[in-house]
């Protein structure tokens, strides 16, 4: 006899960093929330590396923050060291990263999960869908228990029918040893939903009592008082990284031994993330390269493990301990846990709206690495979305959706949904085409009011925003007005910092737009009230005026940019009819049923030709004509 647990409006399957903020944000919005979890020990695990942030990863923790998310604080809580990445190139690709105490911040996302109003987390095994009239209903666990929601979000991870591989061993697993989830799979292709296989992998962990570090480069953190949402708690005790390199050793090792790797032995079936290769396929793609950066990194304050970057492996383990003893530094290296690949089941993300609920089942949302994405950064920020979005469904309110010129978080979704994945995804700078407007240090002003109209922004906050904003343009509106005489002083200030001197009276905006000259070198020739400001505020208008035509440019590739975002396709929308498409192009949209103009051509196999179809046809549909003869 099916035993009905209880109703709620949102259950979360799953509580890693997509669980944790899918959930955090419905029970905040004002929804009871279930959280169901395999083991309560894995809230918030980082099960690979101890580091969040990076290039284009960095950004979406900050939007994250500016939403109303919970990663940036937690990582500003939980970090050992902070470092801005990329300060010698432009403001477009400058941004944090963080060393974080992985055992702190899963007690601090534990504490606010069990703190928070209207979420009660539980473990417990999911095992099976219900689902009726292409409605979610809820969940069945793997004792039979039953509970009942409308909404139900799925960040199941790297669990889904999880399997280890180390060498010649496999096993059924999750990562670090935790319980796979093995009939969910099952439940999900019974319903019809496709499914997908890739690998990850993780490097071994080695005690820090048997690192030599005088043989390595100190890597230190920047003493930066701000983190990624405020004042970081690692400021003034930060733990060193350390950069040590591979040799011709250590590849002749791997070399010698790929007749026992599992990648080349067919043991591994999924694919891999490109980006973040396995050692061995390093070494047998680049050939030409004597070695490869290792960087050794601390777990915490309280481990004595280290976390061996750029040495992700599945080699057996006695071919780790030999390869990894002729890393410099790493000689007497004892191994705490070994490397190893873990294979698991994903869904084919081109099932899901750009609100994550799946297309042919309403109320059923996705988010996280089950969606074919790799990382901590971009599942957290996807269970933020589906979160929201799960109530906004029960709203009856349009979804948030987040555009390729508003977030990387829109880039992230529209890049899965629209042009689904043939590996691990991974959110890169070079992927987002208006980074210069989607930068570090603009997310609040781009995406807190956003998360206030949502209701995760408190109107505290969103006051001092519209503070910020105004001091911005006062400022900016100063330099712009403010004209100064190449007077004596500042023309041998000019030139001491090598740019020419200005023969004639300019604008302190105009001299500022020169790559030479920073905000600082101006005080002295500015009106007192400059140096008033703040010095947040200062840094930002300097690479607002400094880069101002390069943004309006930008700009105006966006205006271009909506104008196909904005001719909406209906939702029963015909495609197969259309027959002035090509063949690919009708099995394509037909498939992936695109909301607008725009996201239709961003779908690979569709041509500028076939979008020009597409037009005629809607502007012939509204006007009461057929699209089908078109």
């Amino acid at each position: 006899m099916t035993f009905v647990a209880g109703n709620y409006d949102v259950i979360v399957v799953g509580a890693g960093h997509a669980g944790c903020e899918a959930g955090l944000a419905a029970a905040r919005l004002g929804r009871r929330v279930l959280m169901l979890t395999s083991s309560l020990e894995s809230v918030a695990l980082m099960p690979c590396n101890p580091s969040i942030g990076g290039p284009a990863k960095g950004h979406i923790v900050r939007e994250i923050e500016a939403l109303g998310g919970e990663m940036g604080r937690a990582v500003d809580a939980c970090c050992v060291q902070l470092r801005m990445l990329n300060t010698s190139k432009g403001p477009a690709v400058q941004t944090l990263r963080a060393q974080v105490d992985k055992q702190l911040y899963q007690q601090r996302m534990r504490r606010v999960l069990d703190k928070q109003e209207r979420l009660w987390l539980k473990q417990a095994m999911v095992e099976e869908l219900l689902i009726e009239n292409k409605r979610v209903q809820g969940v069945v666990t793997q004792t039979g228990t039953t509970y009942l929601a409308p909404c139900v979000i799925l960040t199941t991870g790297t669990y889904l029918r999880g399997r280890i591989i180390l060498g010649d061993t496999s096993y059924s697993s999750g990562p670090n040893g935790l319980r796979p989830a093995l009939a969910l799979t099952q439940s999900m292709l019974d319903v019809g939903i496709r499914m997908g296989r890739f690998k990850t992998g993780t490097p071994p962990r080695v005690s820090s009592r048997s690192v030599d570090f005088g043989a390595m480069q100190e890597q230190l953190g920047d003493e930066l008082v701000r983190g990624f949402a405020g004042p970081s708690s690692c400021y003034g005790r930060q733990l060193s990284c350390w950069l040590t390199y591979t040799n011709l050793d250590t590849h002749r090792i791997f070399l010698d031994n790929l007749h026992r790797a599992p990648l080349y032995s067919g043991e591994i079936e999924g694919v891999g993330p490109r980006y973040c290769p396995s050692l061995e396929d390093k070494v047998v793609r680049f050939r030409d390269k004597d070695r490869h950066q290792v960087f050794v990194e601390p777990e915490g304050y309280q481990t004595d493990e280290m976390y061996v970057q750029g040495f992700s492996t599945s080699m057996p383990e006695d071919v780790q301990n030999l390869a990894l003893r002729t890393i410099p530094g790493l000689g007497n290296a004892e191994i705490i846990r070994p490397g190893y690949a873990i294979e698991y089941d994903y869904i084919d993300p081109t099932q899901l709206k750009l609100s994550l609920e799946f297309q042919q089942f309403a109320g059923l949302f996705a988010a996280g690495q089950i969606n074919g994405s790799s990382g901590y950064e971009e599942a957290a920020a996807q269970g933020l979305m589906a979160g929201i979005n799960a109530v906004r469904y029960l709203q009856h309110l349009e979804p948030l959706i987040l555009k390729r010129s508003e977030a990387y978080i829109g880039v992230l979704i529209d890049d899965l949904v629209t042009k689904g994945v043939s590996e691990p995804y991974r959110m890169l700078t070079s992927g987002a085409e208006y980074r210069l407007l989607l930068r570090h240090d603009n997310a609040e002003s781009r995406l807190r009011e956003k998360g206030w109209q949502v209701g995760l922004i408190s109107d505290v906050l969103m006051n001092e925003q519209r503070e910020f904003n105004r001091s911005m343009q006062e400022l900016t509106e100063l330099l712009e007005n403010t004209i100064v005489q190449p007077s004596p002083e500042l023309v041998a200030r000019m030139q001491e910092i090598g740019t020419t001197a200005p023969t004639q009276a300019v604008s302190l905006a105009q001299l500022l737009r020169r790559p030479e000259v920073g905000l600082d070198t101006l005080l002295e020739f500015a009106p007192k009230s400059v140096a008033a400001f703040s010095l947040s505020v200062r840094q930002r208008v300097e690479i607002e005026v400094k880069y101002a035509g390069y943004i309006r440019k930008q700009m105006e590739s966006v205006q271009r940019f909506l104008r196909l975002e904005e001719k909406q396709i209906p939702a029963d929308f015909d495609f197969s009819k259309l027959k002035g498409l090509s063949l690919e192009a009708r099995e394509k949209l037909s498939k992936h049923r695109p909301h607008s103009v725009g996201q239709a051509s961003r779908i690979l196999g569709v041509s500028p030709a076939d979008i020009s179809v597409l037009l005629v046809a809607l502007v012939a549909s509204r006007q009461g004509g057929k699209h089908q003869q078109c």
